[in-house]
């Protein structure tokens, strides 16, 4: 068999359904391979970011290795920014790159690029096929791998007269590297240490993470939380874990995260960390975060415990498998009555809301009327940016693995492509991805491929003519003096009509649900622009807000007023 086909087979026992791949001169071969083959599809999108971020959402929403195919050169080096997502977010991935014959690598050669070295701090791992024999091997060592211990990214490397030679292979392999073993089994006494904490604890909080969701935990999750009654917030990451309307449910916390959650995690003496990794974007200020509190730290990456804050009882090890060994020493928490209703107060008193304004689209109000009209196992997808946070703040997840989101890198321009490879997986469900005008315009190229492929993702476009989470920064931090943040009205009702999809575009508040029902209604692909004006007296910017490392109190509940202000004028500081 040809290395071609050595691949392709080796894929198709790997269970690869489905490839997000752009061809070139030295992955041509691996393309004309895959077009024989009846058991995967071959999605070609329009640029090979765009290919790295559909593989990461079809890996977010089904939990599977995503896969995504590009030459070598400029085509490698456009799934940077798709591997270290993946990276960040904990997410596997296989990457496959096509490279310049093996005799002329180091020569410079046309469209030559060292991609495992440009890679090298952003992947698990990384492999250059050096003969047809090793590629059965290699291909079930990086799936194993991707998928195994805490997910992420690994890069094949395969010259192209590795692709076109002719050998014989062997498909019967088994995983057999000695340097990976990740432990997944929590150690039982660091367990029994925890349950003897929580059982003693009057104010516990669980924070909840990605691990929730990557580990499969959630169900482990909810009958812990239904034992034992302790509330939970969790990560952006981790929306979906815990339901978001469920009674204990504190939402989402951290920088744009609501306010009693911050203030719950901040006055909690014990805070049971979930698959978590104490981002910056939760924490604010280190120094200050939970000071007060005793912590416990679940994670199975040995080196994200005591990396950021230093953990009292330490549980290395899969999150699933400790929830179920915690579950058989925790009893309910009867003790907790006053902290359950403290956390309730809380919730009343700082809910998350917004405001109407006469004449003039709201884009907070988009997303809540969507979170009404979509259907309750709809999948959403976000760019970055303030539209990001609105959809955080404002849709409701009842379960894991239908919220796609850049969480650790914030890559603008992911929004699309991962809603499109999530609709690729689940061709019968709602995807619907609520994007900014700048994130949009990053990998619009895509709406070619929905409509050439017919996936029908639904595409809402929260149009203000700004890069509108930059210029929030600038109107609080450096008044309001705008250094390139304006970009400029467009019609992306007109582009996507030019790419022969159907479109419109919306400037008046009574037309927001009657479109949101006509793009929910319609059979294939669609894009919805509206047009709202930036706004920084009232809804242009995302509220609550914690400014970066500061505190809880530092809150901005809005344009001018902290919670430190609010609380000082009650006689609450504490």
């Amino acid at each position: 068999m040809k290395g071609r086909d050595v691949l392709v087979k080796a894929l198709e026992n790997e269970g690869v359904k489905v490839i997000f791949g752009y061809p070139g001169g030295a992955s041509m071969e691996i393309h004309q391979g895959l077009t024989l083959t009846k058991k995967i599809r071959m999605v070609l999108p329009r640029h090979e970011q765009g290919g790295a971020f559909a593989a990461g959402g079809y890996a977010r929403a089904t939990g599977e290795v995503g896969v995504c195919l590009a030459t070598s050169g400029p085509g490698a080096t456009n799934l940077i920014t798709g591997i270290i997502d993946a990276k960040m977010d904990s997410i596997p991935l296989v990457a496959i790159t096509g490279q310049v014959p093996s005799t002329v690598l180091g020569s410079d050669a046309f469209q030559e690029t060292d991609i495992m070295g440009a890679t090298f701090p952003l992947v698990k791992h990384s492999y250059m096929i050096q003969n047809v024999a090793e590629i059965p091997r290699i291909i079930n060592e990086a799936f194993h791998i991707a998928r195994t211990g805490r997910p992420g990214p690994v890069l094949v490397d395969i010259p192209k007269d590795i692709q076109q030679q002719e050998g014989i292979a062997d498909f019967d392999v088994s995983f057999d590297c000695p340097s990976y073993r990740p432990n997944v089994k929590p150690s039982v006494l660091q367990c029994k240490k925890a349950a003897h904490a929580i059982q003693t604890a009057k104010r516990p909080l669980i924070y909840a993470g990605g691990g929730i969701v990557s580990s499969g935990a959630s169900e482990d999750l909810r009958a812990f939380v239904k034992k034992t009654g302790i509330p939970v917030t969790t990560t952006v990451m981790g929306l979906g874990s815990f339901p978001s309307n469920d009674p204990l449910s504190l939402r989402m916390l951290g920088m744009h995260g609501a306010v009693y959650a911050n203030i719950a995690i901040n006055h909690a003496d014990l805070v049971i960390a979930m698959g978590v990794r104490f981002d910056d974007r939760v924490t604010g200020k280190l120094s200050e975060f939970c000071k007060n509190a005793q912590v416990i730290h679940i994670d199975i990456d040995p080196s994200e415990i005591n990396k950021n804050i230093l953990v009292d009882i330490p549980i290395q090890g899969d999150v699933k498998q400790a929830l179920k060994i915690l579950h058989g020493y925790v009893e309910p928490k009867k003790d907790i009555k006053p902290w359950i209703k403290q956390v309730q107060d809380w919730k009343k008193e700082f809910p998350l809301e917004f405001k109407l304004k006469k004449g003039e689209i709201v884009p907070q109000s988009v997303v809540s009327d969507i979170n009404k009209l979509a259907d309750k196992d709809a999948i959403f997808s976000v760019g970055v940016g303030q539209h990001q946070m609105w959809a955080a703040q404002f849709l409701d997840f009842e379960k894991p693995n239908n919220w796609l989101c850049s969480s650790g890198l914030g890559a603008m321009g992911y929004g699309l492509p991962a809603a499109m490879g999530a609709q690729v997986a689940f061709p019968n469900r709602q995807v619907i991805n609520i994007e900014g005008d700048g994130s949009f315009l990053m990998n619009i190229q895509e709406l070619q491929t929905l409509k050439i492929e017919n996936i029908p993702v639904k595409n809402i476009v929260l149009n203000n003519a700004h890069l509108g989470m930059v210029a929030q920064w600038e109107d609080r931090f450096y008044k309001s003096l705008r250094g390139h943040t304006f970009i400029g009205d467009a019609n992306f009702a007109e582009i996507a009509h030019a790419f022969g999809i159907k479109s419109e575009s919306i400037s008046d508040p009574k037309d927001v649900v009657p479109a949101l029902k006509r793009m929910l209604k319609h059979k294939g692909p669609y894009v919805l622009d509206v047009k709202y004006p930036y706004n920084d007296k009232s809804h242009g910017h995302v509220m609550p807000m914690i400014p970066g490392n500061h505190t809880y109190l530092d809150t901005c509940l809005d344009a001018s007023t902290s919670l430190r202000d609010y609380w000082t004028k009650k006689g609450l500081l504490p």
